[in-house]
């Protein structure tokens, strides 16, 4: 029996808030195939790597985010046959999140809107795994305290507020949103402190608490 020599990656979906806008990080390919179209940073794993270092290796080499403080974790696998044009690949997909994530210094990696993204032509699948990433971003908003991944360390309700509104793509009510976010169980913690940068009167000032599940959850809006 012939074993099939099947290649593998890892690709990895960066999100942040630029800009007020939600933002992935892209790699513009400048060789077949796709020449000119966006992807997402990623590579071939090594023989001697577990999937999670590789991951780690290419946010720093692909990415340019090394000693970035990032959330990641597995978002899928994509092995469909004719996903590669060069030859069988399975991708495992990453999700990365973080606040305010610098730019890299390299021409060939940009951030850009997740909203101009889906208008133009993607390379391979990224564009299924691109949108596959947002909604499990979008999703765990509800049940996780993972917005606030997307925050500073220390931060007001209503930059957590505009948060949950760029990544939903939908504005929210303050006064529901303040009596929520603050009556969840160890979801934030006042720090004592207050800030004017909201404008207005000062603000508390609020950082991560320990919960991981959101008690009660905060519900998407649903049309």
């Amino acid at each position: 029996m012939t074993v099939p020599r099947v290649a593998l990656t890892v690709d990895l979906v960066v999100l942040t808030v630029r800009e007020q806008r939600l933002s992935a990080l892209t790699w513009r390919r400048d060789r077949d195939p796709y020449d000119g179209c966006w992807s997402l940073p990623g590579g071939f794993i090594q023989l001697d790597e577990d999937l999670p270092v590789a991951a780690s290796r290419l946010m720093a080499e692909r990415a340019g985010l090394a000693d970035v403080r990032i959330h990641l974790e597995q978002l899928a696998t994509y092995g469909y046959p004719d996903r590669d044009p060069r030859q069988r690949v399975v991708s495992v997909a990453y999700l990365g999140l973080a606040p305010d994530l610098p730019a890299s210094s390299r021409a060939q990696v940009l951030w850009r809107a997740v909203a101009e993204l889906t208008a133009e032509r993607a390379a391979f699948d990224h564009r299924r795994i691109l949108r596959d990433g947002v909604e499990r971003a979008r999703a765990k908003l509800e049940y996780t305290s993972l917005a606030a991944a997307f925050c500073p360390a220390e931060f007001t309700v209503a930059e957590l507020r505009r948060v949950y509104e760029i990544v939903w793509g939908t504005p929210l009510d303050p006064r529901n949103f303040h009596r929520k976010v603050t009556g969840a169980d160890r979801f934030l913690v006042a720090t004592g402190r207050t800030t004017t940068r909201d404008g207005g009167r000062p603000a508390q000032l609020y950082r991560r608490g320990d919960a991981e599940q959101l008690r009660p959850p905060m519900l998407r809006p649903r049309s």
